[in-house]
């Protein structure tokens, strides 16, 4: 074996906790934080990601050889001044091998036998750095898309788009079928829109449809709360599952196309369905007058005449743009081809600033806005989208901190005398749905946040994916279905915890009790018809 810099930590005395423990301790941590103690998600998820670190492990993390190399390095340079100096590279006083000609481009992983022991504060130091680090990287990748994916759903509803897109559905559809147009206009406009600011935009037109009919608000309003949420949750470039996607390593073409369509069926039970089997058992919720000036500004969006609002095609172009670019350069490599050209404009960040590029042209027009207005209309949506990035990034942190602990490897061990390498049995491919949209469930209820969820989910599945691929065992279906059932775990259960919770009880003027009974009681359904669905799939379409 060949020695390489130690960059982590071995054991704290002869004491050493089991993964599993520490991953449970990392989650309660969490859960305690920002539902017991109200600290920032943001605040808990990193204090999270630092204390997994600190707690000693059973086994000895795993760093790349090019990593190790490259920490030495730095070292040797610092202290001699000398590039040649790292082919002799010191660990604890020790010199090794000169290894540098022979593995600087292996990227396999070692083990170091011999390590000593460290004191606290040295493991301390070594999991803010890579906490850090892993913050960093989450941000890297997730960052550019959820800012611009805040300015597009910023400039749809001020240039009055979104509203163009609903008037249009609600036209082809007639009022008869107003909770179609509703549905469906919840689930295109949260894909790039924030679902409590798709509700807020929606909830005028389902009041407006009330007064119009007489009858049916309730079945409105869970028509735009079944729409909103699943793509909301499922489909990026919404931050949970664009991060869930970078966390599981999936084509981001692949997890908008999947989660689209996955979603489908899951928000057409929840929107049309459920509101049925409620009135059945008697619960017909009448319209009453909702607090709240963010709905009159709304509907003044609403009342707008149509002419002063952008075409239909205009208007759905910011959201069908970055998703034709993405899934078509995912499709043609799926097909065996290769093009740079579509490579670039494939690419997500690129694709996105084209969307943004579109969005902010359609508000200059409808506005009459000048650059410097137009930078100060999206400055809201740029604070909003900072703090998400947080949020995500420090998910990303505490997600890396989680696979240093050795979970997937601890599983992968667990499944090795029933599975001798290749294709792994289905009994193990449910147990791994389950595990997905079970711990995402838990957490979900526990604290509140769907963001927080999803991505603690998606770190737990992460680690234990990389452990079954490092023991060659493969999944007997495509890592698209834990995507999703992460996200349907992450419905189960809206409740008092739940910003979403609140946000739907006060807008459309239902009591809290009555908000238990509706928002609460359809999205545990809809994420256990979820669960249902994806156990239904994986064995149908594996996709694998």
């Amino acid at each position: 074996m060949i020695p390489a810099v130690f960059d982590g930590f071995r054991r704290a005395g002869e004491y050493s906790m089991s993964p599993f423990l520490i991953v449970l301790i990392g989650v309660i941590f969490i859960i305690v934080a920002i539902a017991g103690l109200k600290l920032h998600p943001f605040i808990a998820l990193v204090l999270a990601a630092v204390l997994v670190g600190v707690l000693p492990t059973e086994e000895i993390p795993r760093i790349t050889l090019s990593d190790a190399i490259e920490t030495a390095e730095k070292k040797v340079k610092a202290k001699k001044g000398a590039a040649r100096s790292a082919k002799l590279l010191p660990a604890n006083g020790k010199e090794l091998i000169e290894v540098i000609v022979e593995v600087k481009d292996k990227p396999e992983t070692v083990h170091i036998e011999a390590v000593p022991r460290l004191s606290f504060w040295q493991r301390a130091l070594i999991a803010l750095k890579k906490t850090a680090k892993g913050l960093g990287t989450t941000a890297g990748g997730i960052g550019i898309v959820i800012a611009l994916a805040a300015i597009i759903g910023q400039c749809l509803m001020e240039s009055g788009a979104a509203d163009k897109i609903t008037r249009v559905l609600l036209r082809i559809f007639g009022e008869k079928r107003a909770n179609w147009a509703l549905l469906l206009s919840g689930y295109c406009l949260s894909i790039p829109v924030f679902f409590d600011t798709v509700f807020f935009l929606l909830v005028p037109l389902a009041r407006a449809m009330f007064l119009r009919t007489g009858k049916n608000y309730m079945s409105y309003v869970m028509a735009i709360c079944a729409g909103g949420v699943i793509t909301h949750g499922i489909v990026p470039p919404t931050p949970g599952p664009l991060a869930m996607a970078n966390e599981l390593d999936i084509d981001l073409g692949q997890a908008i196309l999947g989660g689209f369509l996955i979603g489908l069926p899951v928000a057409l039970f929840g929107g049309l369905v459920l509101p049925k089997l409620f009135v059945k058992r008697g619960i017909d919720i009448p319209m009453r007058d909702a607090p709240g000036a963010s709905t009159a500004e709304l509907q003044e969006i609403v009342d707008r005449p149509a002419s002063e609002l952008p075409g239909f095609f205009v208007s759905i172009l910011p959201v069908a743009l970055p998703v034709v670019l993405i899934t078509a350069n995912s499709v043609w490599k799926a097909l065996g081809y290769e093009s740079e050209l579509l490579d670039l404009l494939g690419n997500k960040n690129l694709a996105m600033f084209f969307a943004t590029f579109v969005a902010l042209g359609i508000l200059a027009r409808s506005k009459g806005y000048s650059l410097k207005q137009l930078t100060s209309a999206i400055e809201p949506a740029l604070k909003e989208a900072g703090v998400i990035i947080l949020i995500t990034a420090a998910g990303g942190a505490f997600g890396a901190m989680l696979r240093d602990t050795g979970i997937g490897d601890t599983i992968a061990d667990m499944v090795k005398s029933s599975e001798s390498g290749g294709e792994a049995t289905w009994w193990l491919g449910v147990v791994m749905i389950l595990i997905a949209w079970g711990s995402a469930a838990v957490i979900k209820i526990a604290q509140g946040s769907g963001t927080v969820a999803v991505m603690t989910a998606a770190s737990i599945m992460a680690g234990v994916l990389v452990g079954l691929d490092e023991a060659g065992i493969e999944l007997p279906y495509h890592k698209i279905y834990i995507f999703a059932a992460i996200s349907f775990g992450a419905k189960v259960i809206s409740w008092m915890n739940d910003s979403g919770y609140w946000v739907v009880c006060k807008m459309s003027g239902f009591t809290e009790k009555e908000t238990l009974k509706t928002w609460t009681a359809q999205l545990a359904a809809m994420g256990v018809f979820g669960l249902i669905e994806v156990l239904v799939l994986i064995h149908i379409f594996p996709l694998n």
